[in-house]
């Protein structure tokens, strides 16, 4: 490469020490991408069982292990929408699918395409121009971009190909890409692929399966282009993913250290001339050109000195091209000529990067750590987190959202099936369990995982809906509901078992009851059970020993560390309690029109967290046994999971059950108190008026 100074080495380890304490090593770099990837299958084989024409897929920093908790990078989602084919040639062509031909012309930038719309019978142009289809000069129809621009709804935003949403206080920005799959490789990136040195790196076994891999066109067009409304990007990030994946961990500390440089030196006051994906594909290039025994922690120095070197020089030339497309041209009218001086002359002052730089970095406080690393700062007074406490809270931080996942899956399909008739939900969620079952049977080990975590929820709204129906029909449960509800009980700590508690309620079984609900309340560890909604985003707060054993162990924690909040939809009903009836009818006519797309997801159902529902069954339950000293101390519960935990997804329908409650106990002040507190946490779409008006009402009376 060049020479290296002795006290680089010397440098590179303390370097590489820090990286390994904000949790840039190897045992979290696994643990991210399996969770990662097991989202991935998780969604396969909900969407697969469903009969969903989607896939979808998780790219970007969390998937690849590229991130800090500091960098807060955003989370990056492709759906494809497989009931749409893309081709290069009418071969290609095929019965009962949307065809569009890939147009690359001499009107069309390198790394994009033109969509011409073919007709769904029979493999000739389409010639009708209407919503979204324009004619060009050639008379061929075309599919415009911009039909993305009609999905975007509530808090999302149209950012390039995405559809984002972004500045929710304490939640990561999402984005979502919906894209086209494409049945084979453009020809631009296939002569790339047989030029690569496969003898080095990629290896000749990542160039085999890179052939085999899809690519997408993305709904986004060239920004200096005239025709930006028509273009569609390309997109290799499936093979992009297998090259992140084949890194080493020194390669990885790279690339984080080269976005930690940017974000700090470069890209200021919200500008983004150096994107991570230019980054990325700079380090593609030097990975490719330089042997891969440089790349060790005891010489990262060098090598970030090398990726900055030539991010420098294809800044020279306004050229950063794309690893698959070497005509494609990522720096393409990013800058000015203005700019592009600045940003030479701020590279430049990075060079050679011999840990001076770095001690500028304020992300995870990389420079501080790095400082006391070298003796240059004692680190006695400082309050940075240590190394342990960084893989408590990734490790949390990723079983939540295994947790959060399932929840919404779920969630989902119940919401979807709202107005369906009860055979027709029924034989749905059937449906799903017997495809479960399959994949458990036939698949791989993370399928065999996936399959485990996703089936007893499913189970448990089985038995649900079946009992609500027997209570209906003759106020008993069947043994057939019975079973269903047992066999989810491993969904979580608590959700499940609470639903059956609450069956047992409903049909006056108290005693069953209440021996269920003193198993929950066994089960659930105050100081370890992390409460899990996915109603809607609001910042969690990790309990200290739920993030203790979310390091130790993997995803099927979630079975024994989580509690869902308990939903009961509105064919549910003669599941629920009267006092817990009223959240299914919170909203008024003028309320409606202050929901969001996800609120309708899940207000028109009786929601609340498991705890509190917990001590609002002890309390009625011991209360029908006469067991009055035993029903104040869970009425006191009651009282106070709803001043102090912190993770209330439905405070507000805490709350309301809390003021219920004090009515029964005659405590009409109180009560009033507990349903304004409740309007406080949610202004509108609240049952707490209704109480109120009753409250008020036995008041004067």
């Amino acid at each position: 490469m060049f020479h290296t100074p002795d006290h680089y080495h010397s440098i590179s380890m303390r370097l590489s020490e820090v990286l390994g304490d904000i949790g840039v090593n190897e045992k979290l770099l696994l643990k991210r991408r399996r969770s990662e990837v097991l989202e991935e299958t998780n969604k396969a084989i909900i969407y697969r069982a469903r009969k969903c024409q989607m896939t979808a897929y998780n790219f970007g920093s969390w998937p690849e292990g590229t991130t800090t908790t500091g960098l807060r990078s955003d989370t990056d989602h492709l759906l494809t929408l497989d009931y749409i084919n893309v081709i290069q040639d009418w071969s290609e062509w095929t019965l009962g699918k949307y065809n569009f031909l890939m147009i690359q012309n001499e009107t069309s930038p390198p790394g994009y395409c033109l969509l011409q719309r073919l007709r769904d019978d029979t493999p000739l142009p389409y010639t009708h121009e209407h919503n979204h289809f324009v004619k060009d000069t050639s008379g061929r129809i075309l599919l415009k971009n911009t039909i993305l621009d009609t999905i975007v709804e509530g808090i999302e935003q149209r950012q390039g190909p995405s559809i984002a949403t972004t500045q929710q206080p304490g939640m990561l920005d999402r984005d979502i890409v919906s894209a086209f799959p494409c049945t084979s490789w453009p020809q631009s990136a296939k002569a790339c692929l047989g030029h690569l040195d496969v003898n080095n790196w990629p290896t000749a076994n990542m160039y085999r399966y890179i052939k085999t891999t899809k690519c997408f066109v993305v709904g986004v067009g060239n920004k200096v282009s005239e025709n930006a409304d028509f273009e569609w990007r390309l997109s290799t990030s499936l093979a992009e993913r297998c090259l992140m994946f084949s890194l080493n961990i020194t390669q990885i500390r790279c690339y984080i250290l080269m976005k930690m440089i940017i974000k700090t030196y470069i890209n200021l006051d919200n500008e983004s001339f150096i994107s991570s994906f230019m980054c990325k594909t700079v380090l593609f290039h030097c990975i490719e050109s330089k042997p891969l025994y440089i790349w060790k922690e005891c010489n990262i120095l060098s090598c970030l000195t090398y990726c900055i070197l030539t991010l420098n020089r294809c800044i020279s030339c306004r050229n950063c091209p794309h690893f698959f497309d070497r005509e494609n041209n990522l720096m393409a009218g990013k800058f000015s000529d203005k700019v592009k001086q600045e940003l030479l002359q701020t590279t430049a002052n990075l060079l050679p990067c011999d840990g001076m730089s770095l001690l500028g970095i304020q992300f995870d406080n990389v420079g501080e750590r790095l400082q006391i690393k070298l003796n240059i700062m004692n680190g006695v007074h400082h309050n940075i987190p240590s190394p342990d406490e960084y893989t408590r809270h990734t490790s949390a931080q990723l079983l939540r959202q295994t947790a959060r996942f399932i929840l919404d899956m779920h969630n989902v399909v119940i919401h979807e099936t709202k107005d369906e008739s009860l055979v027709m939900k029924l034989r749905i969620l059937l449906q799903i369990v017997q495809h479960l079952t399959r994949y458990y049977r036939d698949g791989d080990m993370l399928v065999k995982v996936s399959s485990r975590l996703l089936a007893p929820i499913y189970c448990s709204s089985i038995g649900s809906l079946i009992a609500s129906h027997n209570i209906q029909i003759n106020n008993t449960v069947s043994p057939q509901a019975l079973a269903w509800l047992e066999t989810g009980f491993d969904s979580d700590v608590a959700s499940s078992r609470l639903k059956l508690a609450s069956i047992l309620y409903c049909t006056g079984q108290m005693e069953s009851a209440a021996f269920i609900l003193n198993d929950v309340d066994q089960r659930y560890n105050i100081e370890v059970t992390q409460p899990q909604c996915s109603c809607y985003d609001f910042p969690i707060t990790h309990k200290i020993g739920f993030e203790q054993i979310s390091s130790q162990y993997g995803e099927e924690a979630v079975k024994y560390m989580v509690a869902y909040c308990v939903r009961f939809s509105r064919e549910e009903i003669k599941c629920v309690p009267h006092e817990l009836q009223y959240e299914m009818f919170r909203s008024t006519q003028e309320d409606i029109q202050h929901r969001d797309i996800s609120d309708n997801i899940w207000m028109d159902c009786a929601v609340v967290d498991s705890l509190p529902y917990l001590y609002f069954l002890q309390y009625k339950t011991l209360g029908n046994l006469n067991r009055p000293e035993e029903q104040q101390q869970a009425l006191n519960k009651l009282v106070w999971v709803t001043e102090t935990e912190d993770n209330l997804g439905h405070r507000e329908t805490a709350l309301n059950l809390l003021g219920q409650c004090m009515e029964q106990e005659n405590r009409l002040d109180d009560a009033l108190q507990c349903y304004m507190l409740s309007l406080r946490e949610r202004e509108t779409n609240n049952a707490a008026k209704i109480h109120i008006c009753r409250c008020l009402a036995n008041i004067r009376l």
